[in-house]
């Protein structure tokens, strides 16, 4: 089975929001074995909505757009879905008992007619209920294509996405399995790692591919294996990650999307009964962010301090002037007096500080652009480790981020042993 994304909407287009629909929908119809074959973003034009839906008719087996089913005079998919399917809008009691409802109960004010109006569907549409909304989806079908539309409010299109349309497609399809399995690296580039594993990669089966995603300071390795036998596609799967593990499982962090390196920190750490805290300047609070947003991290990270100032360095984190005056803010003793002020101040085991020039500019330092310090202070020690990640200044960021978690965990694992 096969399917389009469409995003509607002259916002996306102009760069004034991120569509993120498109990644939720795409992944949700992975997971139960629908292909997707093109995402595309078209403008709040009629005639350009009739013609992509033409040009897709028959060329895959589902379309799913997104956006343009407001209140509001520009929002047109609902009208144009009337005319692509030469048909008329009815009123839906049902939709509109929800609107009123949820205004009169919800907001604790009347629905105005415009609103009401949102209940005006195609006659031959199924209706796919908004719990979260006042806009319904709609599925249709023509010939051998079914044209699904979902308002372009985030959470109202991913509970419609995963309490109406997957298990619809599920129960009403045939599909062929597929199965992802991605490998997390950190420590080596994309091209060092194709050379350790090209032998592997050559004698891949036909039906696994591998995929190579790099980011600043890591690589996920996704193998992707599809067709009619599950087991026979699990079983591939594993035996390459095993024969893969033995190349490289010195540079592997962990597996699938939920194994990114700050999940296997927190499992660590929560196992360990151990805790850690951060000290940023050049990251301005990055590394907090990432170690923060894992669910239940509060059990094992305390807090943060970003000085991104030379004042602030002195007056919050306790940074000593002389120590500044004489080695420079970005310097080894200054990311260790971080690190250790950091970890005494929060009561923690671990600690990492950063202090860095990320550039543009040199700022308060005359280290050189994209010199980055990172300090890790132990129950044990504090040590240091000097970086230099080059331009631009997102790139040195990232990198600073990553080789910090690389840098907690390697420490986390050496004291396991």
């Amino acid at each position: 089975m096969k399917a389009t994304i469409v995003t509607i909407g002259d916002e996306i287009l102009i760069g004034q929001i991120v569509d993120t629909n498109s990644g939720f929908i795409a992944q949700s119809l992975d997971k139960i074995g629908v292909a997707v074959h093109e995402i595309i973003s078209i403008s709040d034009d009629k005639q350009h909505i009739l013609d992509t839906f033409a040009r897709l008719q028959n060329q895959v087996d589902l379309v799913v757009v997104t956006g343009g089913l407001g209140p509001t005079k520009d929002d047109i998919t609902k009208h144009t879905f009337c005319d692509y399917f030469e048909d008329t809008l009815v009123r839906n009691q049902e939709v509109e008992d929800h609107i009123v409802a949820l205004f009169e109960k919800v907001l604790k004010i009347p629905a105005a007619q415009v609103n009401k109006d949102q209940a005006l569907v195609p006659s031959q549409c199924q209706i796919l209920k908004n719990e979260n909304g006042t806009a319904p989806g709609m599925w249709m079908k023509k010939q051998n294509t079914v044209f699904i539309s979902l308002p372009g409010v985030p959470y109202e299109m991913k509970a419609i996405v995963t309490g109406s349309i997957i298990p619809k497609i599920a129960a009403e399809y045939q599909r062929p399995y597929i199965i992802h399995k991605t490998i997390l690296t950190y420590g080596e580039g994309e091209s060092r790692i194709a050379e350790r594993i090209e032998a592997w990669e050559n004698r891949l089966p036909a039906f696994i591919k591998l995929a190579y995603l790099p980011h600043p300071g890591k690589v996920r390795l996704r193998l992707s294996a599809r067709g009619t036998d599950k087991e026979v596609l699990e079983r591939a799967i594993a035996e390459n990650v095993t024969t893969l593990t033995q190349l490289i499982g010195d540079i592997i962090t962990g597996f699938e999307e939920s194994e990114t390196l700050e999940v296997v920190l927190g499992r660590l750490l929560t196992q360990q009964s151990k805790t850690v805290a951060t000290a940023e300047s050049c990251t301005g609070g990055k590394i907090a962010a990432v170690l923060s947003a894992i669910p239940s991290a509060s059990n094992y990270f305390k807090g943060s301090v970003v000085a991104y100032s030379i004042a602030a360095k002195i007056s919050v984190l306790g940074i000593e002037a002389a120590l500044i005056a004489e080695h420079g803010v970005v310097s080894r003793e200054v990311a260790i007096q971080m690190a250790l002020n950091i970890q005494k101040m929060m009561k923690t085991d671990y600690a990492i500080a950063t202090t860095g020039n990320a550039g543009p500019s040199k700022g308060d330092s005359t280290a050189a652009l994209g010199t980055v310090f990172i300090a890790l202070a132990t129950p044990k020690e504090v040590c240091v480790q000097e970086y230099t990640f080059g331009q631009p200044r997102e790139k040195v960021i990232d990198r600073a981020v990553n080789k910090s978690m690389e840098l907690l965990q390697k420490e986390i694992l050496k004291n396991l042993l």
